[in-house]
């Protein structure tokens, strides 16, 4: 096995391979259909039509056409989770860290804005989603954050007068609202000018001077 196939098998998402075709298909076609159209006006009539089944195995694998969304955006933010997490392995010091996910976060928006648009647009003003696995997931991403700005504020790296948890809201809110106007008006991002931008903003606000 070459290398590119060895790093590729490491980022396969396990649930995807032992799901049964029928609920990949139709977790498909829900994809294809958000590239075009916002999640509200899509039927599971189309669902089931593009999927190439019938309609009544949407039931049998979701408990409702959201039901299907969450599960959608569960498995993108799986495999954003996982990319993370392997992309910062080898990586030393606080603060390239959280470079690195800075640049990684706005790359994936940027690469993928189907996901995207499902979770910053599509299902965070209903309250299902707080209680989706997608969310617990989005937990883990967010806590990863906090692990590494804690880490650096031990070190000495980050300031310890302002807590980890602020600087880790202001970290998510930056990447989103730096993403959300090119997603929405689907303009192109330049991902290294704008994780520079961020960066900088950022540093120069929380790197402990000496």
């Amino acid at each position: 096995m070459d290398k590119n196939s060895k790093n590729k098998s490491l980022r396969q998402n396990p649930a995807k391979m032992s799901a049964p075709p029928s609920r990949i298909k139709i977790a498909n076609a829900l994809k294809l259909l958000l590239k075009d159209k916002d999640f509200n006006s899509i039927t599971t009539a189309e669902i089931s039509r593009v999927a190439e089944v019938n309609e009544a195995l949407i039931y049998r694998h979701f408990d409702d056409k959201r039901g299907l969304l969450h599960a959608v955006l569960a498995e993108y933010m799986n495999v954003f989770y996982s990319n993370l997490k392997f992309d910062l392995k080898g990586i030393k010091g606080a603060i390239n860290k959280i470079r690195k996910f800075v640049w990684a976060s706005i790359h994936y928006y940027d690469q993928d804005r189907v996901f995207s648009r499902i979770l910053l647009l599509e299902v965070r003003s209903f309250p299902g989603y707080f209680e989706s696995e997608t969310y617990q997931i989005v937990k883990q991403y967010a806590g990863l954050l906090l692990k590494i700005i804690e880490e650096g504020v031990k070190t000495g790296s980050i300031r310890d007068d302002i807590t980890p948890f602020s600087i880790r809201q202001f970290i998510l809110g930056s990447i989103e609202h730096y993403c959300l106007p090119a997603i929405i008006f689907e303009r192109t991002i330049d991902n290294d000018v704008l994780a520079d931008n961020l960066c900088e903003i950022l540093f120069d606000g929380i790197v402990k001077k000496e």
